[in-house]
């Protein structure tokens, strides 16, 4: 068939582009720029450099209209807290005296100054930097870093459209200042803050800015009639300003529901919307609302967050049904590139059948130019992509990758038993209590310890060859003895190896999986210097020997103290991971707990009395729309009892969270059951053990008393008073002590002096415990 022309030329473009380079040239020069080896001069110019070259890339490619103030060198709300002059009290002197170090003592503290709490970005991995507001914020307009970055982009010769955090979602993100009552609002904010956003848009016309795109991801969550009302005054006031360029208001990750409406009849220029899978109730939605007319329509309709090749035969027909919706059609990615890997041509180990399957982010642009091509000038003109695609996309399909008729038989015989633990948690409790024999308010941290560079190189020498496995064998046992001698030596309760020998939580296991794929240059931002590689779970999920249980062993046989286990879990598995798109999340979730539950069973017949099965992302993974969570969560909870519930009552299962909104979640934690569960308190002072107390969660608990995220060493003092506040929501007997995360990211010094430190707390407060 083929499709008449659009009746303008349909522009191509993107929302945002990963910030890393090639290379990660980013996260290299702001580490050396922190250790005292980069100037900040080199610094800025590095960043310049990376800008440069996104730009270039995206236009010889062919999109029409680039992104500009996507860029940063942490997080891009943090630098919308720059922008609209929010710094923080405790953070003001330190921006006042150099603002780029005062930047980076925002997103990760010093040693005298706490860092802002660090959280997920609606239900992506990557993390944002939460703004601190209370009744007595002064907003100030610095626009520098977004005109200096249009102001770049337009020198190239470019057509160029900043990006900017729209002012509901900001505030939406927000959260009190600490010693603001809990219940203020920062939306009462809004009409302060316009003014400041009205300001930074005059400042951006003049530096040539024709279009501003706002973005407002925060509605696509259920919103109050007061927060619609919200979005309808701030855009009613910013479409009426005179000295302003046009306006794009953006949202993505979902539907918009009943925001929808409200942002269709703004006065405002144009619309960017998601129509991918997960938000395809956009489409209708749109033409009930009357469309766009007079208006430009970006249509989202490439997947940004995964990594398989679009069906462009599909994406075109949802642009040609949206042609008569709108004065003119745009094509887009859904959100923006910054939550996949640059670009599929770096990786030399996937086979190249399947790695035609996958778009990372320079393929997905060039998706998006095809798209806007067909769409101008009909199927004809891009015959050729269309035929190529379709074969791709027939290739994934039936290839015998995607299916395994064991694993499928495996999956369809569980039962409602195999989810559940056999003996209620009590009468766990008292068995593990015996057969472990710990202290009140045992002491451990969450699992990995600092990844040094010896250890780095010791993995990159294996992978070229220059040491050879029993060499690299020999290097992880000595790593695990000083890991096992050091935790002893402080008086940590129960240990943990240290996880020497994995890359990453996520990685390592994919790498054990069948149906599991890994990348050598596939980087995605986490949080700022930060990057992962995500595995790519292209097919039916089995795990063919044993992962772990060799070196939790060892580590074992070097002590009498309790060795945890270590696992990731199905769910994060599925999170941290590119999920296969052809089948329910539910049925891959299940394969892969049945996979875990070999490997719990296998460290328990190894003698393990402790395993921990890591569940960060239960929370990021939560549904934005309140009426689609219950499905979910059945089944990701159900996966969770999978993978644990195959163990003996004296074997102590726990589980990991953090960065997340738990209060969000509590009911589900609760349905895990867990013996033990640890979470990220720190930042958040201890207000997961309030939430947990409010539910009247009945298993022990560590919420965190040390902010790994951060260079900062919290002293014992510090630490025992986290330990009070805990203790006045968790009975002393369920209360854990414990860091809010792993350690992989720190160093040695540091994470020395914060354990020793956290022990000495718990020894505090367990003497106060007695003597009172």
């Amino acid at each position: 068939m083929t499709t008449k022309p659009a009746a303008a030329a349909a522009r191509a473009t993107v929302y945002g582009y990963p910030r890393q380079g090639q290379g990660r040239e980013l996260k290299k020069a702001i580490e050396g720029y922190w250790k005292g080896r980069v100037t900040a001069d080199a610094l800025r110019a590095t960043a310049a450099g990376l800008r440069r070259t996104a730009w270039r890339q995206l236009a010889d490619a062919g999109v029409d209209e680039v992104p500009t103030g996507d860029f940063s060198y942490y997080d891009h709300v943090l630098d919308t807290t720059v922008m609209v002059g929010a710094i923080p009290a405790r953070h003001r002197d330190a921006v006042a005296a150099d603002p780029l170090d005062g930047y980076f003592a925002m997103a990760r503290g010093t040693k005298d100054v706490a860092p802002l709490e660090m959280t997920k970005w609606f239900d992506t991995n990557y993390h944002y930097l939460v703004p601190e507001l209370g009744p007595d914020t002064v907003f100030v307009a610095d626009s520098a870093k977004q005109t200096g970055e249009l102001k770049e982009a337009l020198a190239l010769g470019l057509t160029a459209r900043p990006v900017l955090v729209g002012p509901v979602t900001y505030l939406l993100l927000a959260k009190p200042t600490p010693g603001v009552p809990a219940d203020f609002a920062p939306l009462t904010l809004l009409d302060r803050l316009l003014p400041v956003y009205a300001e930074v848009l005059a400042d951006l016309r003049a530096a040539g800015a024709a279009w501003v795109q706002l973005d407002e991801p925060a509605l696509v969550q259920d919103r109050t009639p007061a927060e619609l009302d919200a979005a309808q005054r701030a855009y009613r006031a910013l479409g009426a300003l005179t000295d302003r360029p046009k306006l794009l208001v953006a949202s993505y990750f979902d539907r918009l529901g009943e925001a929808l409406p409200v942002l269709a009849k703004a006065p405002v220029d144009g619309l960017a919307l998601d129509f991918t899978e997960r938000a395809a109730a956009n489409l209708d939605a749109l033409a009930a609302a009357g469309g766009l007319p007079g208006k430009r329509l970006v249509a989202g309709v490439v997947n940004g967050r995964n990594i398989w090749a679009d069906d462009l035969s599909a994406s075109l027909a949802t642009l040609g049904t949206l042609l008569g919706l709108a004065d003119r059609v745009d094509v887009a990615a859904s959100c923006s590139l910054l939550h996949v890997p640059l670009d599929t041509a770096a990786e030399r180990d996937i086979d190249p059948l399947i790695l035609r399957w996958l778009a990372f982010a320079r393929q997905k642009t060039a998706e998006i130019v095809t798209l806007a091509k067909g769409l101008t000038s009909g199927t004809d003109a891009i015959a050729g992509e269309l035929a190529a695609n379709r074969a791709v996309l027939a290739s994934r399909a039936n290839s015998p990758i995607t299916r395994d008729p064991a694993v499928r038989a495996r999956t369809g015989a569980v039962t409602a038993a195999d989810a559940r633990r056999a003996q209620p948690y009590g009468e766990r409790a008292a068995a593990q209590r015996a057969a472990l024999g710990l202290p009140l308010l045992p002491t451990t941290t969450i699992g990995s310890f600092p990844q040094t560079g010896e250890l780095r190189t010791a993995r990159a020498d294996l992978r070229a060859g220059r040491i050879d496995t029993a060499g690299y064998e020999e290097r992880i046992r000595a790593e695990i003895q000083e890991v096992i001698s050091f935790q002893e030596k402080t008086g940590l309760d129960v240990l943990v190896h240290g996880e020497a020998e994995r890359n990453d939580m996520v990685q390592y296991f994919a790498e054990q999986l069948v149906g599991c794929l890994a990348t050598q240059h596939g980087w995605v931002q986490s949080y700022g210097t930060r990057y992962v590689r995500p595995p790519i779970l292209a097919g039916d999920i089995s795990r063919p020997e044993p992962m772990t249980v060799r070196w939790t062993t060892y580590a074992q046989s070097l002590t009498v103290r309790p060795v945890k286990g270590m696992l990731t879990g199905p769910v994060t598995m599925l999170a941290w991971s590119f999920v296969r798109d052809d089948q329910p999340l539910a049925d891959t979730a299940r394969q892969v707990a049945l996979a875990l539950r070999d490997e719990v069973g296998d460290l328990e017949a190894a003698g393990t009395s402790v395993v921990q099965v890591d569940e960060p992302a239960l929370r990021e993974t939560l549904p934005l729309r309140t009426g689609d969570r219950p499905e979910y969560l059945a089944w990701a909870t159900e996966a969770f009892r999978i993978t644990t519930s195959g163990v003996r009552p004296d074997t102590q299962i726990h589980t990991h969270m953090c960065y997340a909104e738990f209060g969000d979640i509590v009911r589900a934690i609760d349905d895990l059951d867990a013996d033990v569960i640890s979470l990220e308190a720190a930042r958040s002072h201890m207000q997961v053990a309030h939430e947990l107390a409010a539910h009247g969660y009945p298993r022990e608990a560590g919420p965190g008393v040390y902010d790994i995220h951060s260079p900062r060493v919290p002293s014992a003092q510090e630490a025992a008073g986290l330990l009070r506040t805990g203790l006045a929501a968790i009975p002393a007997e369920r209360l854990w002590v414990n860091p809010d995360c792993g350690l992989k990211t720190r160093g040695w010094p540091e994470t020395r002096a914060a354990l020793e430190n956290l022990v000495a707390a718990a020894r505090t407060v367990r003497g106060e415990l007695s003597s009172s």
